[in-house]
């Protein structure tokens, strides 16, 4: 494989070479003679044998890595026992480039290490492997142990089962159940050379050359070809993410609903960026799925549409912009208001205290007039250099555009990054203090994140309050594949406070107006069913309008095999009562490997 520059890459690559520092540390290493593979590996997650020196290991090499920083080889014993939970395989990591070569006969001798990828603040469940090897090469040419193959009917219905609860939640000490739990029958194939075919894919290719496909067919599976995540209690078992040994230069590109034909057949590797991995030296032949971009309906000349769209860090030097507004002109339909996320300033990630973002929004104005599309006004506010997270120097923020021919936009004086916004009472109507202005800005929940902001629009005669969201990202989070179960969702934290500002924000509205139209839009990093959810709805004052549409099609964002909520567009009770709303999320980018932006557009058209 070539080499990567990506620092993701390198992370991804790096393996016991960093053991000092992430590896399960036992005290007073023992020797073991006479061991074989499965006695290593064991019928928990932790080998029985770590940190212990074990003496000619026999197998049979499977696969050789001779990439990255985790240069080595798996060993197959083609002598299995009795246990379905004892994996028959484990990697052997050399540091260097391999000297053996797949069906050589070896036994190994070194030391057994529980390598956890991300180190051990990230959770991560660990790979057992043979460090510091001496090899001896047997013979060669022998035949590799066929693979075990993984199908609908081999893993099972259950995700994982429920952590110890004194081991603060880990399953690293639990007995493995491959025949109850699927992360236990993943682990029980921990290093064995494995086979799927005829995969569906559900992620599309992503720029390290990585994949999802879904073993399980009908698992949760929508009507373009992927597999929705609908509740932390639903998981989908059937997902494997596939990397290759070759070269990445021959990986197939890959949309939601291709499928990979044949048998795709490699060692089961486990990483930080999406757990158990099929590391493919036989990859299938991909089929497309024919995937084709939606493109929403146009609204009518009574209807306001209101949309929102991550564009994914946009500043002038991206090459992006005549693709992002032939999405907003073609697929979109031209909303009448567009709230943006993502936005960043002039000069992009260069960090030089420069928080203006008028070159980015007016080039991509620009481009949607040469694509077609309505000459947009826009508003927003600037944030405090550095102070509203994302890419370092980069100060995204969200801007509203806006049709001026369909749409006014109510200017009034007094908002900027450090004013609070708030709501008074005008001829027994609602009107903002500031408009645009930012929502509780000195909250601490807003640390390090980017404030809300709201606007005052004005659609045949009728107001609507617009409040658009970028809420705290996810990131940190323990993965779905910890070893922690279930795993700590710890950026909820934040992002609970964020949810209930926005909520209380609302309220006052309403308070004010009870009948007031009102949308809280954006990205808000978190599904429709979960906890922040419920606070940006709670006592009724908001509702996810994409539960209007049936569980299958609820989704905005593909992550790992799961087509996930993270974008919503929720509405106040006078909008939902009307029952006069259509919403549809937009699918043109999260399915696709030439995405311009990791999430899909959303539009909400009603009546006011």
């Amino acid at each position: 494989m070539p080499s990567r520059s990506s620092a993701r890459l390198a992370a991804l690559t790096v393996a016991a070479v960093c053991s000092a520092a992430s590896a399960v540390v036992l005290t007073s290493p023992a020797h073991a003679d006479s061991v074989r593979v499965h006695d290593i590996q064991g019928t928990t997650r932790i080998s029985p044998f770590a940190g212990q020196k074990v003496t000619d290991v026999p197998g049979i090499v499977t696969a050789t890595r001779t990439y990255g920083s985790s240069k080595g080889f798996w060993i197959q014993d083609a002598a299995p026992d009795d246990n379905p939970a004892t994996s028959e395989g484990v990697f052997v990591f050399t540091s260097s480039t391999p000297k053996v070569a797949v069906g050589d006969s070896v036994t190994v001798t070194g030391t057994v290490s529980e390598y956890v990828p991300g180190g051990t603040s990230s959770g991560n469940q660990s790979v057992t492997e043979i460090t510091k090897p001496a090899i001896t090469t047997v013979s060669t040419g022998n035949a590799v142990p066929a693979p075990a193959v993984v199908d609908r009917h081999s893993v099972p219905g259950a995700y994982a089962p429920a952590g110890d609860t004194a081991a603060a939640g880990s399953v690293n000490g639990l007995p493995l159940d491959p025949s109850k739990y699927a992360l236990d029958y993943y682990e029980s194939l921990e290093g064995m050379n494995v086979q799927v075919a005829d995969a569906r894919v559900v992620t599309a290719t992503d720029p390290y050359s990585e994949l999802w496909v879904t073993v399980k067919p009908w698992e949760h599976r929508n009507r373009r070809g992927g597999t929705v995540y609908g509740s932390y209690d639903s998981q989908n078992t059937g997902r494997l993410q596939i990397q290759s040994l070759g070269s990445t230069a021959g990986f197939p590109k890959a949309n939601v609903g291709d499928t990979l034909e044949g048998t795709t057949t490699g060692p089961l590797d486990f990483n930080q960026f999406g757990g158990y991995t099929l590391v493919a030296s036989e990859l299938g032949t991909l089929k497309s799925g024919g995937l084709q971009r939606e493109t929403t309906r146009k609204q009518s000349d009574r209807e306001l549409a209101v949309a929102t769209y991550n564009v994914e860090n946009l500043d002038p030097s991206d090459a992006t912009f005549d693709k992002h507004a032939s999405s907003i002109v073609h697929n979109l339909q031209s909303p009448d208001i567009v709230s943006l996320e993502e936005i960043q300033d002039d000069n992009g990630a260069k960090d030089d205290g420069t928080v203006g973002a008028g070159a980015t929004v007016n080039k991509l104005i620009d481009a949607i007039v040469a694509a077609g599309g309505p000459k947009y006004d826009w508003r927003s506010i600037d944030p405090v250099n550095d102070q509203d997270g994302g890419e370092p120097g980069g100060n995204i923020r969200q801007v509203f555009l806006f049709n001026p021919e369909r749409v006014s936009f109510v200017d009034r004086a007094g908002g900027d990054s450090t004013t609070a916004v708030g709501v008074t009472k005008v001829h027994g109507k609602a009107q903002l203090t500031a408009s645009p202005g930012r929502i509780d800005p000195a909250n601490a929940a807003w640390a390090n994140s980017r404030k809300p902001l709201a606007g005052e629009f004005v659609f045949r005669s009728k107001t609507v309050f617009v409040i658009a969201n970028h809420l705290n990202s996810k990131g940190g989070d323990q993965a779905l594949t910890s070893q922690y179960q279930p795993p700590v969702r710890s950026s909820e934290v934040q992002r609970h406070a964020q949810a209930t500002a926005v909520n209380a924000f609302v309220k006052d509205i309403l308070a004010v107006q009870k009948n007031a139209d009102v949308i809280a839009l954006g990205d808000m990093n978190d599904f429709e069913f979960s906890g922040t959810a419920e606070i940006l709805e709670g006592d009724g004052a908001l509702w996810s309008a994409i539960k209007s549409l049936p569980k299958s099609e609820r989704y905005t964002y593909d992550y790992q095999g799961n087509q996930q909520v993270l974008d919503q567009i929720l509405i106040s009770p006078a909008l939902r009562r009307g029952c006069d709303f259509e919403y549809d999320s937009v699918h043109v980018n999260a399915e696709f490997n030439d995405q311009i932006s990791d999430h899909d557009p959303q539009v909400l058209r009603f009546r006011p």
